[in-house]
C-alpha cells in the first residue's frame, strides 16, 4: 500500500489498494453466488406472475361460462313465461265467451239460429275459437269420466255393463288439455 500525494502537493490522495489473486477469487466467487441467488429468484418470480395471471384468466373464463348458462336459462324463463302469459290470455278470453256459446247452443236447440245471418255469425265464431284451441265436450255414448263431466243426474239402466253419459245437458269445453269448464251430464248406472 502506498500513499500518493496530490500533485499539487498538499493533500494526501486514497490508498490505492492493489489486489491480490486471494481477494479477487473471493470477490469473483461471492458475485457468481449473487447472480445465482438473483437467477433462482427472478425465474420462480416470473412463474409466479404467470400463475396468477392463469389463474385470473381461468376465474374470469368460469365467471363468464357461469354468466352466460345464468343468461341463457334467463332467455329460456322470459320465453316460457311468455308462452304461458299468451296462452292465459286466450283461455281468459275463450272463458269469457263461454257464456255466449251457450246463448247459441240455446238458440240452436229452440230453432232460432237454424238459419239465416245469425246462424252464418254463430258458425264463424265457433269456427273462429276452434283455431284458438277451443273443443267442444259434448259426445254422448262415452264412459263417465270425472276430470271433464259433471254428473248431475245418475239413472239406472239394464243396457250399460260401467258408468256411461247418456245425456248432455250443457257442454263442456277444453282449450288443448286444459278443460275450461266440465259437460253436466246424466249418467247411466248398471243395475
Amino acid at each position: 500500500m502506498s500513499e500518493s500525494v496530490n500533485p499539487e502537493g498538499n493533500e494526501p490522495v486514497e490508498p490505492v489498494l492493489e489486489p491480490d489473486e486471494s481477494t479477487a477469487d473471493t470477490q469473483g466467487d461471492a458475485l457468481s453466488q449473487a447472480e445465482d441467488i438473483l437467477n433462482g429468484l427472478e425465474v420462480p418470480a416470473e412463474e409466479s406472475v404467470a400463475q396468477g395471471a392463469g389463474d385470473e384468466a381461468a376465474e374470469l373464463k368460469n365467471d363468464l361460462l357461469r354468466l352466460q348458462a345464468e343468461y341463457v336459462n334467463y332467455r329460456k324463463r322470459v320465453e316460457r313465461d311468455r308462452a304461458v302469459a299468451g296462452q292465459m290470455a286466450v283461455i281468459g278470453v275463450l272463458n269469457s265467451l263461454l257464456p255466449v256459446l251457450d246463448d247459441i247452443d240455446a238458440g240452436r236447440a229452440h230453432g232460432d239460429i237454424a238459419d239465416g245471418p245469425f246462424a252464418a255469425i254463430a258458425g264463424k265464431l265457433e269456427t273462429t275459437l276452434g283455431t284458438y284451441g277451443l273443443e267442444r265436450i259434448d259426445t254422448i255414448g262415452v264412459p263417465f269420466d270425472p276430470t271433464v263431466h259433471e254428473a248431475l243426474i245418475q239413472q239406472p239402466s239394464a243396457d250399460v255393463e260401467i258408468d256411461t253419459v247418456s245425456q248432455v245437458l250443457r257442454n263442456g269445453y277444453k282449450s288443448g288439455e286444459r278443460i275450461l269448464r266440465a259437460a253436466q251430464v246424466i249418467v247411466a248406472v248398471p243395475e
